[in-house]
Formats: C-alpha cells, sequence, structure tokens
C-alpha cells in the first residue's frame, strides 16, 4: 500500500514537472519569438529618425526593454526551480511574469522620444493617405455631377462676396440719393 502511494506520488509529481518544463518551455518560445520583433519595430520605427540623440535614446530603451525580459527570464528560472523543490507554482504564475515583463519592456520603448516621433510620423502619413482619400473622392463625386464639400464652400464663399459686394453698392446708391 505504501509502495502504490508512493509510485502515485512519484506520477502525480513526474505529471506536474513535465506541465511546469512544458509551460516554461512554451514562454521561452514566446520571449525568443518576441524579442527580435520587438527589436525590429523598434528599429523600424527609429530608422525614420535617426539623430545622434534618437539613436542613444532609441538605444537605451532597447537595453531597458531587454533587461525586463532577461529579469522575467530569471524570475521564471527561480520559479521552476522552487517548484522542483517542491513547492506548490501554479502555471498561471509563469504566464504572469511574461505578461508583466512585457507590458514593462513595453512602457520602456513607448517613453522614448524616437517612439514618440515614428508615432508622430505614422499619424502624419495616416492624416496625408485620409487627404489623398478625400481628394480622389471629391474628384470622382465632381465627375459624375454631385455637389461636393469643395463646391458647397466654394458658393459659399462667393455668396459671402456678392453679399459684401451688394452692402457696398448699396451704401452708395444710398449717399448719392442723399446727395440730390
Amino acid at each position: 500500500m505504501v509502495n502504490d502511494a508512493s509510485s502515485a506520488f512519484d506520477g502525480e509529481m513526474e505529471s506536474f514537472v513535465e506541465r511546469m518544463t512544458e509551460t516554461y518551455m512554451n514562454a521561452i518560445d514566446q520571449n525568443l519569438d518576441a524579442q527580435p520583433k520587438l527589436m525590429e519595430a523598434w528599429m523600424d520605427a527609429t530608422e525614420e529618425n535617426l539623430s545622434e540623440e534618437n539613436v542613444r535614446e532609441s538605444y537605451e530603451g532597447s537595453l531597458q526593454a531587454y533587461e525586463a525580459w532577461m529579469n522575467a527570464a530569471e524570475r521564471s528560472f527561480d520559479r521552476l526551480g522552487d517548484a522542483l523543490e517542491g513547492e506548490e507554482v501554479d502555471a498561471a504564475e509563469f504566464r504572469d511574469i511574461w505578461l508583466a515583463s512585457a507590458n514593462e519592456a513595453f512602457k520602456e520603448t513607448m517613453a522614448t522620444t524616437a517612439f514618440a516621433a515614428a508615432t508622430g510620423q505614422s499619424v502624419e502619413e495616416a492624416l496625408n493617405a485620409q487627404q489623398q482619400v478625400e481628394e480622389m473622392t471629391e474628384e470622382s463625386l465632381h465627375a459624375v455631377g454631385f455637389a461636393t464639400v469643395g463646391d458647397v464652400r466654394e458658393v459659399g464663399e462667393r455668396l459671402v462676396e456678392l453679399e459684401r459686394r451688394t452692402h457696398a453698392i448699396e451704401s452708395k446708391l444710398d449717399r448719392l440719393l442723399e446727395e440730390r
């Protein structure tokens, strides 16, 4: 009976260690996949803004992000060691370590001037694209005979100018009639 309990415990422990190892290895794989993607995105974002200060700040931001990833790896390794020593460690804890690490790494990246400049450039490009779409839409509508926003504005401007001129003429007529 004691032998059965011992083998059941050994089986549970083996299963637990297997799950922990699998979870840890999945987290490591995801980390290894995420790091180059983060660095590639970071470099793409900063390529456009290659002033010396932006490059230095970008480099420091990437080092801080890398440090956050390495701290997560160390914490995960420590917790895996704790699990192997018999401490009860929930597999979700590993996920939480990596999620917190990702948040920290992205925070370090997004806090730099280089990232802000790249984001500003992306917004500017999006606004330019939107302007081009609006211009093409207006040209298309105008080509098929529909009044566009530009047409309505032009008519409004002409009406304002016509009112101004009419008022000036009325004022001159009133003066001429008074002089008679």
